[in-house]
């Protein structure tokens, strides 16, 4: 097992020192999504949501919150992102939303974190904006799909034991 590395040699908290990692070009991809009921997912379809443009406002929120992670997360570093994407597409088979959070930068730590908090507050955004009709939506399988750049390289879900 890898050693965890925000704890030091005495196990006191601390943020991971970069600065002396190679600039890359880093991306990561997570993916999440939100079940409801059939009739919430018509509402959106419809436009018919009461509080109005329910998927451009949580894609939105998905790209403020990545701009923010370091703010959120304790230990994250401030990243200059390149780019930050979320897309939100209605799944009446589950039925719900699924929704794609990518991140990019060029530096010297990755941003799975990035993507990871695009999808959970895009996730949590659809929740907030739809609660008035459905409270017992469910946000679940928020999960870091892919990630590239850095010491450690690519890497796919599936690729490990996890």
């Amino acid at each position: 097992m890898t050693r965890l590395t925000h704890l030091d040699e005495d196990g006191r908290v601390h943020m991971v020192d970069v600065g002396d990692k190679a600039v890359s070009a880093r991306s990561a991809v997570a993916h999440g999504q939100v079940r409801c009921l059939p009739e919430t997912l018509l509402l959106v379809r419809e436009g018919r949501a009461p509080k109005g443009a329910v998927i451009t406002t949580a894609e939105l929120a998905g790209i403020m919150a990545a701009k923010k992670t370091h703010d959120l997360i304790p230990l994250c570093h401030p990243l200059p992102l390149s780019k930050v994407s979320v897309t939100i597409r209605l799944d009446d088979a589950l039925p719900g939303f699924r929704l794609e959070a990518e991140a990019r930068t060029s530096g010297q730590t990755g941003v799975e974190m990035e993507a990871l908090t695009a999808v959970s507050v895009a996730c949590l955004t659809l929740y907030d904006m739809l609660k008035a009709v459905d409270r017992g939506m469910v946000i679940e399988a928020i999960r870091l799909m892919t990630k590239s750049g850095g010491k450690s390289g690519d890497w796919i879900a599936g690729d490990d034991a996890s």
